[in-house]
Parts: C-alpha cells; sequence; structure tokens
C-alpha cells in the first residue's frame, strides 16, 4: 500500500492544505486501491470516477487561487447508498431502485459537496438498511477486509469495509439499530450515532423514521470528529432536526482528558451471550479507562433486555408504512406491466420481484403488528416498553457522565453462518438497539483483537441527547492510551488484501 492511503483524514487534510499533494492525487490513489481490491471487498456499488476527479480538480483550482477552503477539503469519502445523490443511482441495496438517479442532494450529501469533501462513490449496504451483515443487499455481500470470508457487519457494511481496506479514510453511513457501530465493531473502525435529530435526514431513504439517524465513519476519533462537524446541524427541510448549536466534538476530540468523569458499565450489555475474547477486551479497556482517572461503576438498565423485541416490532411496523411507496408506478422499477394486469397487479408484481426476503419479512410482521385488533397489543405495547428503556437511561445519566457496553456481542461471524436464522441475526444488535430507541448518541471504537480468532472487538460509549461531545472525550482518550499499548493503530495489524 502507498503511504498516501494509509493516511488519516486529519493527516491528508493537512497535506492538502500545504500543497504538499494535491486533491487529484489524493482521489487517484483511493481510486486505484478501489479498482485493485474491490474486486474482493465489494464495499462500493457504485464508483462515480469521473465525478471524483471533477471535485477533487474543483478543489485543487481553488486553492491555487488563495481561496480559505474548509478543514476537509479534497478528502475523499465513501457515501452509503441511502442517502439521494444527484444525477448518481441510489439503490438503498434493492433491486426495486436498481438504476434510480434521484433529481436532488439530501442535505448531508449538500453539506459535504460545500465542505470539498471529494465522493468517490455509494457503499453497499443490506436492502433498505434491513440486516446486520450486509448479506441481504440485492447486489451481492461485502466482505470484511480482515478476513474475506466473514461479515463487515451491516447494514453498512459496505462504508465500514472501504475504512478497513483503505479505500478511503472517511465514510457516511445511517444507524436505525446499530449499522454505523456495528459494522465499526467488526471491521476495527470508528463509527458514531449522533444524537436523533442532530443530522438532517432530508433525502435519506427512511426505513423507520423515528430510529434512522445518519453518522460519520472513519479510522480514528478525530477524524470522525471532523466529520461530524460538517453533516451536524439544523435543517429546515426535516422537522425532526434539533435547532440547537452542534457539540463542539473537535475540541472533544483533541481533549481526550477523562480525569474525574463518572463511567458507567451497563449491566445488563456487558455479560452473558458475549464472546469470551468480546468481554475480555472489554475489561481490559474498562480497566485503562480507571488508569486514565475515570471512576467505573456498574449502572443497571433493567428493561434493556426488552429492547430488541420492541425495536422489532417498532421497526417493521414503520417499514411497512415507508415503503409502501415503492409501487411501481410513480418511480424505480416497474413489472407486469404490460396491458394484461390492473394497477394493483402491477404492484404486486412489482414488490415481489424488487423486494428482498428479509424485505418481504419485516414488512409482513410490520403490517400485522399495525393491523386492527393487534395494535395495542404488540406496537403500543412496544412504545410503552420503548418509554421505560429512555426512563432507564435517564436514570443511569443523572448518576454517571456516559454508559458503556460492548458494541456487539461477537467478533465478525462468516458469510452464511447466520443468514438463514433471522433471530441469531437480530441478536447482534442487542447493545445498540437502547439508544436507537431513546435517541441518544453512541459511539464505536476499536479496542483490540479477540484472542481466539484475532479479528477486532469494538467497544460502546453512550451519552446524554446533545452530549455527543463525551463521546469523542472519552473515546480520544481511550483511543490514544491504546496506541501507546499497541504501538500502531489496530488497523496496521490486518493482514494485507489478497485475491483481488
Amino acid at each position: 500500500m502507498t503511504n498516501l492511503i494509509t493516511l488519516n483524514a486529519a493527516d491528508l487534510a493537512e497535506k492538502l492544505a500545504t500543497k504538499e499533494i494535491s486533491a487529484v492525487e489524493a482521489a487517484t490513489a483511493h481510486l486505484d486501491r478501489i479498482d485493485a481490491v474491490d474486486g474482493a471487498v465489494h464495499a462500493f456499488l457504485h464508483v462515480d470516477r469521473e465525478g471524483a476527479l471533477a471535485s477533487a480538480k474543483a478543489v485543487d483550482t481553488r486553492r491555487a487561487a488563495g481561496e480559505d477552503l474548509p478543514t476537509l477539503a479534497g478528502v475523499p469519502l465513501g457515501l452509503k447508498d441511502i442517502l439521494a445523490t444527484k444525477g448518481l443511482p441510489t439503490t438503498c441495496g434493492s433491486k426495486i431502485l436498481e438504476g434510480w438517479k434521484p433529481p436532488y442532494d439530501a442535505t448531508v450529501v449538500s453539506k459535504l459537496r460545500q465542505a470539498g469533501i471529494v465522493i468517490l462513490g455509494k457503499t453497499n449496504m443490506d436492502e433498505f438498511a434491513m440486516g446486520s451483515s450486509t448479506e441481504h443487499s440485492a447486489f451481492g455481500t461485502t466482505h470484511n477486509p480482515w478476513d474475506l470470508t466473514r461479515i463487515p457487519g451491516g447494514s453498512g457494511g459496505g462504508s465500514s469495509a472501504c475504512l478497513a481496506a483503505f479505500e478511503a479514510p472517511l465514510a457516511i453511513g445511517s444507524d436505525t439499530g446499530g449499522s454505523i457501530r456495528q459494522p465499526a465493531s467488526v471491521t476495527g473502525t470508528v463509527g458514531v450515532k449522533p444524537t436523533y435529530g442532530g443530522v438532517s435526514r432530508y433525502g435519506v431513504v427512511a426505513l423507520a423514521s423515528s430510529l434512522d439517524q445518519v453518522g460519520p465513519c472513519a479510522r480514528t476519533v478525530l477524524d470522525t470528529a471532523l466529520l461530524h462537524s460538517v453533516i451536524a446541524g439544523h435543517d429546515p427541510m426535516d422537522s425532526t432536526s434539533i435547532n440547537s448549536p452542534v457539540p463542539d466534538v473537535i475540541a472533544a476530540a483533541k481533549l481526550g482528558d477523562i480525569k474525574g468523569m463518572k463511567i458507567g458499565v451497563v449491566k445488563e450489555i456487558s455479560g452473558d451471550g458475549f464472546q469470551a475474547g468480546v468481554k475480555q477486551r472489554f475489561d481490559e479497556a474498562v480497566n485503562i479507562l480507571e488508569s486514565l482517572g475515570a471512576d467505573v461503576v456498574e449502572v443497571s438498565c433493567p428493561n434493556f433486555p426488552y429492547a430488541l423485541a420492541a425495536y422489532y416490532l417498532i421497526l417493521p411496523s414503520e417499514c411497512s408504512s415507508n415503503l409502501a411507496k415503492f409501487d411501481g408506478i410513480r418511480f424505480g422499477l416497474r413489472a407486469g406491466d404490460d396491458g394484461n394486469h390492473s394497477v394493483e397487479q402491477v404492484m404486486s408484481i412489482t414488490r415481489a420481484a424488487g423486494f428482498g426476503d428479509e424485505v418481504i419479512r419485516r414488512i409482513i410482521l410490520g403490517t400485522y403488528a399495525l393491523s386492527a385488533g393487534y395494535y395495542d397489543a404488540y406496537y403500543g405495547q412496544a412504545q410503552k416498553v420503548r418509554t421505560l428503556i429512555a426512563q432507564d437511561f435517564a436514570k443511569a445519566f443523572s448518576q454517571v457522565d456516559v454508559l458503556i457496553s460492548p458494541t456487539a456481542p461477537t467478533t465478525a461471524f462468516k458469510i452464511g453462518e447466520k443468514l438463514d436464522d433471522p433471530l441469531a441475526m437480530y441478536l447482534n444488535d442487542v447493545a445498540t438497539i437502547p439508544l436507537n430507541l431513546a435517541g441518544l448518541p453512541g459511539m464505536s471504537l476499536p479496542i483490540g483483537l479477540a484472542p481466539e480468532d484475532g479479528l477486532p472487538v469494538g467497544l460502546q460509549i453512550m451519552a446524554p441527547a446533545m452530549a455527543d461531545d463525551r463521546l469523542y472525550n472519552v473515546g480520544a482518550a481511550l483511543e490514544r492510551a491504546l496506541l501507546n499499548h499497541w504501538g500502531a493503530s489496530l488497523l496496521s495489524q490486518a493482514p494485507e488484501l489478497t485475491g483481488a
């Protein structure tokens, strides 16, 4: 690998600002890396070489003219294919949207372009963000760069894999129940789910509107903070957007001082059911946090064990409503329109041809949960559990500054291992789902390799609403201590990709 593609975003941005390298050189290096390894990884669904080089050239022209550019101008990025991009395919990993090119950009995409960030292309994902392994993409499975026989997490496995494969230093994901944090955990990268409403959802294809949140992904805590500061902020186009100042996440990422902080270990998501190596690395990280001056205590959140069941009633219910617009009539795939079928039959044939098994499964679950006679018994009860979980968080945060847990119960599992067992697949999100139900921010960062398989383990940090900066402060402190312990970045220990 060349040094250029292994640079973190902050270091790359500095070399770009001092004109040591050009944005075109940076983009070309990463595009060449995609050409070299993405045949094996399949992190990208669409690579926009022409658009990326044009954007990079525009940055170079502005910089040569003496224009004062944003910090990340010229830095390449992989964009999850759930965000609308004007004139570029936006498929959500689904056949029903194959070839669809939106007439507008999502707000996050507009902000990336305004910051001069070079979008390399659209990354692979589970269809409509439904999955924990990126095996449910209609366009093929993404592979984990640490071990190409294993999953990269989901639904945003493409975004996490492109970081771990050094195809891009930055990426954007979306997180409905852990789809940023769980992929970060199993690929040894950093991923943040911001406070719900902290980043605009305008132009993001909705899965579950009360749970979805776009967030930044990178290889370091600081890089993630730099990207967070670009995409966050109020957007009048999103009615759920929070109209208040963005927490200073960059300053927090540079601070990394946790002396005197009170950190709570969530009793209900750090014990039984977690892989031995995951528990071992987590316990070691807890000891490091204590050595840095934090007061670590155990905190009980008694309703967390019900989060998974509540989530898999709320999410399918919202999903069945949101996906009703994909009918083959207005845009996207249309099947059966041969003059021999009614409009209703065309809709049915189109959906059968365009939706995958997991999407159909969740639509059926959601429609059932919302149906007359079952609404109160299922959806209504799940919303009550959601309230209890929010109350658990409120009580916990009255005692501690942040909460921590393992991000995922296991390291990356083998491709195909859980594909035919939906319940086993859903359990991957047991630690991440509570935050989405409560709308709170969370981060996953790598804390080492599990001794039994040599694969990355992630630690999850959770904070109160609009206290996203606490994630970065704690994350930076732990990252710095771990770097001193490892002597190099965790990703430097990953095997070089072969067979591309």
